[in-house]
């Protein structure tokens, strides 16, 4: 009996493993327009996915920076479209205090983002996986 529990405990572990998706993680953003770059913690929001930002620091020194929009989602309502791509979602732009409807590609450890409202699209750079 002992071993049976083991053994489920095992495979609950394990499927909860599979169902991670590779994009979640913490993320370093590029420089705003503000000489601002975040962390972004990317992970599971009921059956979506969102990126909330968990520090804010100066690009010139690398000094936390306080900021009021840590702890607010910079992306939200993401889902995983197949093939490294995530889309259906959306994305702030603190520096700029837009939203866009928000696209995300995964390759690696690298995550660009960008949004378009309408046909004004912009880019959000290639944000560098922190872990």
């Amino acid at each position: 009996m002992k071993k049976l529990l083991t053994l489920a405990a095992a495979g609950m572990l394990l499927a909860s493993a599979a169902n991670a998706d590779e994009v979640f993680g913490t993320w370093k953003t590029i420089p705003d327009d503000n000489g601002y770059y975040g962390h972004v913690e990317v992970a599971q929001c009921g059956n979506k996915i969102c990126g909330k930002l968990i520090g804010s620091f100066k690009a010139s020194d690398n000094s936390v920076h306080p900021s009021d929009n840590v702890g607010k989602n910079l992306i939200w309502d993401m889902v995983n479209e197949g093939g490294g791509k995530y889309g259906g979602g959306k994305a702030w732009s603190p520096d700029r205090d837009k939203t866009y409807a928000g696209k995300l590609v995964l390759k690696g450890d690298s995550l660009t983002v960008k949004g378009c409202v309408a046909f004004i699209c912009r880019d959000g750079g290639t944000w560098s996986r922190v872990k």
